[in-house]
């Protein structure tokens, strides 16, 4: 019981998904033994999966397969973005195309994941392709709006950015704003052309607006030229520190919100600076943020700088959940965590989302297979942690964790599609050094006791039907043998019989059924009892190992034969066929039924397995009921038997028979007596009593 109760504990711990929760135990049970608590779930035949965790599923088998095959492997991300796109959800679409967009990077060598993720190279790459979705998103926002007021924008000339961006402030300036400088073009205010050109990210239209404008001639100009000539968006170290010192010099105090706001885009200047009359929404606001932020390579010797570990703390530790109303708009917040990097802690709070929670393990999936999930050191960690030495403010996935969380929700009822998502962790170990793939197999066969589907069925012939886990091309060998260990450590001896039968570890099914025959073989016979079960189960075993041979050892097979003969044994006995049972405790030659067989059968004794010896007893009682009941059955027939002149000679044959009796009886008591084995005391009591009835 108080090992139940250890169970129900880690499944409840388990199920309270949250940043603090308990870590999985897999050094104890993960499946359950039916007691007293409660048995083993088993699926119904209905799914727990909904719509669109079976459209995921779909796509991670695809994935799989392909893996398994040898073949090119497809894009994640495209493979569920394709679910995304077929569900009535923009939201949802919109989180994968960002998924789509910044995981789409040249993927750097490096030995560990944190390597990857810390290397320049990447990290620019990441900033680049984050940006570029936020500027995708506001050509759309810019376009829906013109498209909804064309009377007011009026939409003409050439199509491009610089004549969509004068439709669009159209639209969204008043016509009067004060505080505006350096004159208008094309009829708007010049400063304002240049940001909405560099918020839809065409450098070449923000420059357009600087050629045509004869006040932005000069110095901005060159500057913004160089800007868009550099591969990075980034100015050269000379031309940032001169465009900085004219910003605090003349443009800082400028009144018009756009100059500043350009001027702190193009040199990385005043992060402090919210702009919040120019980036009403947090789209951009992250956008400027993102177009300021320097990598630890390129920001030596800056004062004023942001760089990207800043940005994330700020977003995570000092504005966190509350700042963003995550609550209300998680996707919000989610998308502030994916743009700056920290995909751990956005995975883990959309995950902690039940609505979302699917949508947050397929990230999960398409990042730890591209190798840039951060995961802690043991399987057992919580689901976001953060260790020592690691860089602020990175955290870790427990990646094993959320795919284990995930999966309890159907794989009783969908144990095909729990697996595929199983073989992701192949490559992850529990923290007694086993493949988390395996473990995760064995529990969900002791969970769903799905053997036959899951490892497959042994035929009659011997041969092995594959199971769901031979699409894998793994060692299923060493799977279902693990399996069966498992099995095996949790008590369920029967089911570890047939799992080590698949395993073909013949020495262990021997093992195993010997010492469960023993425990029933003097039981009478009973329909759907324990031992009828046992005995089927035995003899196809027998049968099996008799045609086709077997590998176990020559002790435990005599003895696995000898224990079938004695339930057969005791099938008659039971059933009151007394002269079939005689003949095969005759055939035996376990018991000795004459006294010169005596010592024989008593120095043969210690050649006995133990699950023979503790049989004997009850050997023993059974074979002296079977003497006296003939013993009875004869003298009844003699004392009924009316007179005649053959009397004599019928009697002299009885009286004969009976002292056979007697004689075999004193066998069975001098052979009890001299065996070394301590039986009950009301065994030899009975065995004593009999005789004394015979005589």
């Amino acid at each position: 019981m108080q090992q139940e109760w250890e169970v129900e504990k880690q499944k409840i711990l388990n199920a309270l998904i949250s940043a603090g929760e308990e870590a999985f135990d897999f050094t104890q049970d993960t499946g359950e033994v039916p007691g007293q608590l409660g048995d083993t779930t088993v699926g119904t035949g209905r799914s727990n999966m909904d719509n669109m965790e079976m459209s995921y599923a779909r796509q991670v088998f695809v994935y799989n397969d392909a893996v398994v095959q040898g073949a090119v492997k497809p894009s994640l991300a495209d493979l569920f973005t394709q679910v995304a796109d077929k569900v009535d959800d923009k939201n949802i679409l919109d989180l994968w195309l960002m998924v789509q967009t910044v995981t789409d990077v040249p993927l750097v060598q490096a030995q560990s994941p944190m390597g990857a993720r810390r290397s320049s190279q990447l990290q620019r790459a990441f900033i680049g392709k984050a940006r570029h979705f936020l500027e995708q998103r506001y050509v759309q926002f810019i376009t829906t709006t013109i498209y909804d007021n064309l009377q007011q924008a009026q939409l003409g000339g050439i199509p491009g950015t610089y004549d969509t961006v004068r439709s669009f402030l159209n639209i969204r300036l008043p016509a009067v704003m004060a505080g505006l400088e350096d004159g208008e073009v094309d009829g708007h205010p010049v400063w304002a052309m240049v940001y909405y050109c560099l918020r839809c990210g065409d450098l070449e239209a923000a420059a357009e607006v600087a050629d045509n404008c004869q006040s932005l001639q000069g110095d901005f100009a060159m500057f913004l030229r160089e800007y868009v000539r550099s591969e990075d968006r980034r100015l050269s170290p000379s031309t940032e520190t001169k465009v900085r010192l004219h910003y605090r010099r003349a443009i800082r105090n400028s009144t018009d919100p756009f100059k500043r706001a350009v001027y702190c885009i193009l040199a990385c200047c005043d992060t402090s600076d919210t702009h919040s009359d120019v980036a009403d929404k947090t789209e951009d606001y992250l956008w400027i943020k993102l177009c300021q932020v320097f990598l630890e390579d390129d920001s030596a010797g800056l004062q004023d700088k942001l760089t990207l570990p800043q940005l994330q703390s700020l977003l995570l530790e000092e504005y966190g959940e509350t700042h963003f109303n995550a609550a209300q708009q998680p996707f919000l917040y989610f998308q502030v965590l994916f743009l700056t990097g920290q995909f751990e802690a956005a995975i883990d709070f959309l995950f902690r989302t039940d609505q979302l929670r699917a949508h947050a393990v397929h990230v999960a999936v398409v990042l730890y297979e591209m190798k840039l999930l951060l995961t802690p050191n043991t399987v057992q960690a919580q689901l976001l942690t953060k260790e020592d030495g690691d860089p602020v403010p990175m955290r870790r996935l427990n990646f094993g964790r959320l795919m284990m969380s995930y999966t309890r929700k159907f794989e009783s009822t969908d144990p095909r599609e729990a697996l595929q998502y199983f073989y992701i962790l192949r490559n992850l170990k529990t923290p007694g050094g086993e493949n988390l793939f395996m473990a995760c197999v064995s529990a969900l066969v002791l969970e769903t006791r799905e053997f036959d589907m899951l490892l497959g069925k042994l035929e009659r012939d011997g041969t092995r039907k594959p199971g769901a886990i031979d699409k894998f091309h793994g060692d299923t060998h060493k799977i279902i043998e693990m399996v069966a260990q498992d099995t095996e450590s949790k008590g369920q001896s029967e089911d570890a019989v047939r799992l080590y039968e698949l395993a073909k570890d013949h020495e262990k099914v021997l093992i195993l059924l010997n010492k469960l025959l023993c425990q029933v073989v003097s039981q009478p016979p009973a329909p759907q009892s324990d031992r009828d079960r046992l005995k089927a189960l035995a003899v196809g075993i027998a049968e099996r190992y008799q045609s086709q041979g077997h590998s176990g050892a020559q002790l435990e097979a005599s003895t696995f034969f000898l224990l079938l003969d004695l339930v057969t044994f005791f099938d008659h006995y039971h059933t009151g066929q007394l002269d079939q049972a005689l003949d095969i405790i005759q055939r035996l030659q376990l018991v000795p039924l004459t006294q010169e067989a005596v010592e024989q059968r008593v120095a043969a004794f210690s050649s006995y397995a133990d699950e023979v010896r503790r049989n004997l007893p009850d050997v023993l009682l059974a074979a002296m009921n079977i003497l006296y009941s003939k013993y009875k059955a004869v003298r009844s027939a003699g004392q009924a038997s009316p007179t005649s002149r053959g009397r004599l000679r019928e009697d002299s044959k009885t009286e004969s028979y009976l002292t056979y009796l007697r004689k075999q009886a004193r066998a069975l008591i001098t052979f009890a007596g001299m065996i070394p084995y301590r039986m009950p005391g009301d065994t030899n009591a009975r065995l004593v009593q009999l005789e004394v009835l015979m005589n």
